[in-house]
């Protein structure tokens, strides 16, 4: 199998299961505009996000790493009208760019992206006592992957989601001396989540227009 072969049949999935959006559309044409680089959630990983919130319920819900909201936007559709998503966003012409495309969205009431370093917007949550949240979406630094599952675990509850992408990096995660630092942070966290005994977790493989690689997808059990 090719990354064309890939590519071919995430089209084929979005045609069938994500249609043209303009919303989701203009968010990405936005973040392309800007600059911003081209690693959001391919359109049916922001369905299955989605699906995932909505199914499990989330009112509250927590993402950190924002880049350009699209998958923000994604989840955002999940919540409820009373529902809230607090979005982490380090770099302010991402933050920028996604306030942009949450006022497009029509989100600007039910999105709060708190812009700085992702720990310290963690930290100020948990001194803020604004957990639990219902649904943690990470994906943002991979090398900080290891304190962000701390910290997730501090802002859940039990029946908490959390997901994590780009948990696999090509497949380089089960070489032990891989230098690269964010395959590194990955295979740390990995090795952290299957430890985790207040956690019942697996991680995924994926394969398509994004390249090689996967989400880890743990529940909270206690």
């Amino acid at each position: 199998m090719s990354q064309e072969k890939w590519t071919a049949v995430d089209n084929y999935i979005n045609d069938l299961f994500v249609p043209a959006d303009p919303v989701l559309d203009v968010a990405l044409a936005a973040s392309r505009a800007a600059g911003l680089p081209e690693i959001n959630v391919a359109p049916n990983q922001g369905k299955l996000l989605q699906l995932l919130a909505q199914s499990h319920g989330a009112q509250n819900i927590l993402e950190i790493g924002t880049l350009g909201g699209y998958s923000t936007i994604w989840l955002a559709r999940a919540l409820p009208a009373d529902g809230k998503l607090v979005t982490l966003e380090f770099e302010p012409k991402h933050a920028e760019v996604a306030r942009a495309n949450f006022v497009r969205a029509g989100f600007a009431n039910q999105i709060e992206l708190r812009l700085g370093k992702a720990s310290d917007s963690l930290a100020q949550l948990v001194a803020e006592k604004r957990a639990p949240f219902d649904f943690i979406f990470i994906d943002a630094d991979k090398e900080s992957y290891p304190e962000y599952l701390v910290w997730a675990l501090k802002l859940s509850r039990r029946g908490t989601l959390i997901i994590a992408d780009n948990v696999v990096r090509k497949g380089e995660v089960i070489e032990a001396d891989n230098e690269d630092s964010r395959v590194q942070g990955a295979r740390r966290f990995n090795e952290l989540l299957a430890a985790e005994p207040r956690v019942n977790a697996t991680l995924l493989q994926t394969v398509g227009s994004k390249g090689y690689d996967g989400f880890a997808m743990a529940l909270v059990v206690e």
